[in-house]
């Protein structure tokens, strides 16, 4: 699943995406709502987790905007304030649904998967889990990612790095927008770990290397072509 999370204060924010991306989700996380149209200018999200009190524009004016906008991404609010006229007033400006703070952890986890499988119609939870692209398979039950039926080692980053560009496949994912999903806003904007880590990827999974295009000065795209058989085994000259 692939998940905006709208929210301004940074250790709500870190504490949620830690806990999401150890369900196999992808995070994009935004500070103000103003970048998070930005953000969904360029991407499409299975659900947005939208802080009701925003520097600037708030939650309620973003989800309004959202559904003037006919942009019908399902939205779970998160509020401090949880009384039945706040609740009321989130649902009536567009929220799918409205989750006060603090709040479980289960809770929250429970109410992605319904308004997910709400929005897909989907009848079990497992459809999601299973994620390919040509030769490479994702499965975020067991966390392992396969190439071409033969499981690659790779750490945590590396592979959170590969499920996000597999999940935009064909389509460009730039540098910043990998930093922020996978080491989160605290990275430092200048350095080179994007790069860094592609590079890995690229060596573990020789003959696959070419289904990651480069971008230059912007970002990489995850080509949607079948790769060489026996890629694990595969050397290039």
């Amino acid at each position: 699943m692939y998940i905006l999370m709208v929210e301004d204060e940074p250790r709500v924010a870190d504490f949620v995406r830690r806990g999401l991306r150890a369900e196999g989700w992808i995070i994009d996380h935004a500070a103000t709502a103003e970048d998070a149209l930005i953000l969904l200018r360029d991407a499409t999200y299975d659900v947005v987790l939208l802080d009701m009190m925003l520097p600037g524009m708030s939650g309620e004016e973003l989800c309004r905007h959202l559904r003037c906008s006919r942009n019908d991404v399902p939205i779970l609010m998160l509020s401090a304030f949880g009384s039945t006229e706040d609740r009321v007033s989130g649902l009536r400006h567009g929220a799918d649904d409205y989750l006060p703070k603090p709040f479980d952890f289960d809770e929250l986890i429970a109410r992605i998967e319904s308004l997910h499988r709400r929005m897909t119609r989907s009848i079990t939870p497992e459809t999601d889990r299973a994620l390919r692209v040509g030769p490479l398979s994702f499965d975020a039950a067991s966390m392992r990612l396969m190439l071409d039926g033969i499981e690659v080692d790779l750490s945590t980053k590396e592979r959170d790095v590969m499920v996000l560009l597999m999940r935009n496949v064909g389509r460009v994912c730039a540098r910043e927008r990998l930093l922020n999903a996978v080491w989160g806003l605290e990275a430092d904007p200048l350095t080179n770990v994007v790069d860094v880590t592609v590079s890995r990827i690229r060596r573990k999974m020789p003959g696959a290397a070419e289904m990651i295009s480069t971008i230059r000065n912007y970002g990489y795209r995850l080509e949607p072509t079948q790769a060489p058989k026996n890629l694990l085994d595969y050397k290039e000259e």
